[in-house]
């Protein structure tokens, strides 16, 4: 039933694509107003790689479906013994590229073992052609990218330095998958998801055991703030605990790539930082 559920939603992820140029409790989503977020922020509020200033990546590839060698995630892990908690990362329409992988290194160094998955078969696309592409591509067998992600949660908790605990993230097109792995997944404790497609039948979203975040942009074409309403609606109608954001004055991929809007979007980037760091300490965290 759960990879049934998933099915459609990943079926539809092109919208969020198509659209845009990609590259809690009672309360419906909250606007980034004046009153939620500082005025000002510092770079160093932020990881450096969300601004394009991310160190090369020190963490290695791993390949975690033994069936498949052409697929290797990326894993990036803290200093020190464990048992840390762990975070999948998934990423947007072009695939498993270094700004994901600087990003994993953010994590570890907040104490997560971060994998980011790769559910293009090792390939990666330069234009807008080669991404519809190859996430075309991968829609064709939403089971194969359920399936890949339950591998991912399998290799994480057969490692001693991993506590048991899972949460996955995404962006976008990883966004979407994020929700889809969410209804149709392995069991795993967390869900975060910025501007990615969303589902408002409250039906769908029930099998969902966990708290959800999210994070939205109100400039973002593909996902108005209409759509994140629904969504919220639909997580509390369900019982699905949330925290739900909605930034004013940015629109999609404001926080993956800080440096192509740093006025607005350094702001609400680093509100969200702290807002997601805070999530997973509660959701996955010791």
């Amino acid at each position: 039933m759960r990879a049934t559920a998933a099915r459609g939603l990943v079926a539809g992820l092109a919208a969020c694509i198509a659209l845009t140029a990609c590259s809690a409790g009672d309360a419906a989503p909250r606007g980034a107003r004046e009153s939620d977020v500082p005025a000002a922020a510092q770079e160093s509020d932020v990881p450096a790689a969300i601004l394009g200033r991310g160190a090369p990546p020190r963490g290695e590839a791993v390949t975690y479906l033994p069936a498949d060698p052409t697929t290797r995630g990326y894993l990036a892990v803290p200093e020190g013994e464990g048992p840390f908690p762990a975070l999948i990362l998934i990423h947007e329409w072009n695939g498993l590229v270094d700004r994901i992988r600087q990003v994993a290194d953010a994590f570890a160094d907040e104490g997560y073992v971060a994998l980011a998955a790769d559910l293009y078969h090792g390939e990666t696309g330069s234009s807008r052609a080669e991404n519809l592409a190859l996430m075309g591509a991968a829609r064709e067998n939403p089971d194969a990218m359920i399936a890949n992600l339950d591998a991912v949660v399998d290799y994480l908790r057969a490692r001693p330095d991993v506590s048991g605990r899972v949460a996955a993230m995404g962006w976008c097109f990883g966004g979407g998958v994020a929700l889809s792995f969410a209804l149709g997944g392995v069991n795993h404790d967390g869900t975060a998801i910025f501007y990615g497609n969303l589902v408002d039948d409250p039906e769908r979203l029930r099998s969902i055991t966990h708290e959800v975040y999210g994070t939205f942009g109100e400039l973002d074409g593909g996902i108005p703030p209409s759509d994140v309403e629904r969504f919220a609606g639909a997580l509390r109608a369900a019982g699905v605990e949330n925290e739900i954001h909605v930034y004013d004055d940015v629109g999609h991929g404001f926080w993956l790539y800080v440096e192509r809007d740093p006025e607005n979007a350094l702001a609400p980037a680093a509100d969200a930082w702290r807002r997601l760091t805070e999530y997973l300490e509660r959701t996955v965290g010791d």
